[in-house]
């Protein structure tokens, strides 16, 4: 018998639901402390997923749900680099 390969699921920071890794946006913290979307989903550091909506990564940002999960504090800079990456 053959096992089907699921795709790995992560949770939304903001809205906490649980979706499928390629559906959500990843951010990442880089070990030099640089704060940015992680497009490959692969780049090296502390990652934070959260969904491709307008309204998730506003609220992210907004209730520091964000900054909690990467560790460090994040501005309104990451939202515009986050809405350039939604369309």
């Amino acid at each position: 018998m053959r096992r089907r390969e699921r795709a790995p699921q992560r949770s939304c920071v903001a809205c906490r639901q649980v979706r499928p890794k390629g559906e959500l946006l990843r951010l990442v913290r880089t070990p030099e402390g640089e704060v940015g979307v992680d497009a490959t989903g692969k780049a090296a550091g502390r990652g934070a997923y959260v969904c491709r909506d307008e309204r998730c990564a506003q609220r992210a940002v907004k209730q520091k749900k964000l900054a909690r999960a990467l560790g460090v504090p994040v501005g309104e800079e990451l939202l515009e680099a986050i809405g350039q990456n939604l369309g």
